[in-house]
């Protein structure tokens, strides 16, 4: 099967775009928006929550789109027809629905379309399904520099994000950011909603996985302008984030993604534990590759319901106020 989905990115092209290897088309220099649609192949053995990639164990060597989640085709598109194309797209689905994917550190352009193509399909997402990628080193040494990207890269986020509410048609329209990627959507929309008060409300749900930000800063400093965009902000975490858990000894200080003793709780904001939940290595991507989480997602994507009506999670009480769990795998 073929997913479409739209990207923007503030990627620099490659000069002999068309030309290029569809994993070497946009690089990890910073530039001016892009705008396009890919196109990525998912398996008919697809199973939800996995991103089926070759496996040198099975003696696999090169990408199948048989076998595989696979970017096939990439389109680049002004901007009017890039809008255009999104807002036909929105208009065929029930409830006229668009989501942005933003991800997070250690990300090249052609996974974060395999990602968002794969969590449209997992999700059984109806309407348009959109990514934006900012330009990650794609390394595990890369960090640093990528937090210095996601920081400038902040304000084509802003951009990208009052154009797609102005000009999507959408009106259940959805932010998903990742790790690192929460700081720039986080930021963004808190400058957004301070420039255009008009926007308040205007998204139907802010998600933030594992987000990789002070959490004493994202009380303070971000929590209430996400309130104000809108009027349910879920925040996923987990006390078992191995990627978090690194960040926390570099930064010294808590992560807003961390569970346990240190979970954020910030009233209007719900947060869910889902600790044990990912019982892979990193536990980092949970948000895509967890069957509970992404259950939990579909349900509030289907329904809008709040976390409280949402089954299975459970009401915890913490001394700082209340919060959710989804209930630890078994092995």
């Amino acid at each position: 099967m073929k997913v479409g989905v739209f990207y923007a990115t503030n990627r620099t092209a490659a000069g002999n775009f068309d030309n290029t290897p569809l994993d070497e088309r946009f690089t990890a220099v910073p530039s001016t928006l892009n705008y396009g649609q890919a196109e990525v192949s998912i398996p008919k053995k697809h199973k939800v929550g996995e991103l089926e990639s070759p496996s040198w164990y099975a003696f696999e060597f090169r990408e199948d789109p048989v076998k595989h989640v696979v970017l096939l085709n990439l389109k680049r598109q002004s901007k009017s027809d890039f809008y255009q194309a999104m807002a036909a797209r929105v208009n065929q689905s029930r409830g006229s629905n668009a989501f942005v994917f933003i991800h997070g550190y250690n990300v090249s352009f052609s996974d974060a379309a395999r990602r968002t193509a794969q969590m449209s399909y997992d999700l059984n997402f109806d309407g348009a399904p959109v990514f934006y990628s900012w330009p990650s080193q794609a390394s595990l040494s890369g960090y640093f520099t990528d937090e210095k990207t996601i920081a400038k890269s902040t304000i084509h986020i802003q951009t990208f994000l009052a154009d797609f509410a102005d000009r999507s048609g959408a009106k259940n329209l959805y932010v998903i950011g990742h790790s690192m990627g929460t700081r720039g959507v986080t930021q963004a929309i808190k400058d957004l909603v301070k420039k255009r008060p008009d926007l308040k409300n205007r998204f139907r749900g802010i998600i933030l996985a594992a987000p990789d930000i002070d959490a004493e800063v994202f009380r303070r400093d971000l929590a209430p302008a996400l309130k104000q965009a809108s009027k349910q902000v879920t925040l996923y975490a987990s006390s078992g984030d191995m990627a978090l858990q690194a960040s926390k000894q570099v930064h010294g200080k808590p992560r807003a993604g961390d569970a346990g003793d240190t979970i954020v709780l910030v009233p209007g904001i719900e947060t869910i534990d889902v600790s044990g939940v990912d019982t892979s290595m990193l536990a980092h991507s949970y948000f895509v590759e967890s069957l509970p989480v992404i259950d939990d997602i579909r349900q509030f994507f289907r329904s809008n319901m709040p976390a409280a009506k949402r089954k299975p999670l459970q009401v915890m009480k913490h001394k700082r106020g209340l919060f959710w769990r989804i209930a630890p795998t078994e092995e």
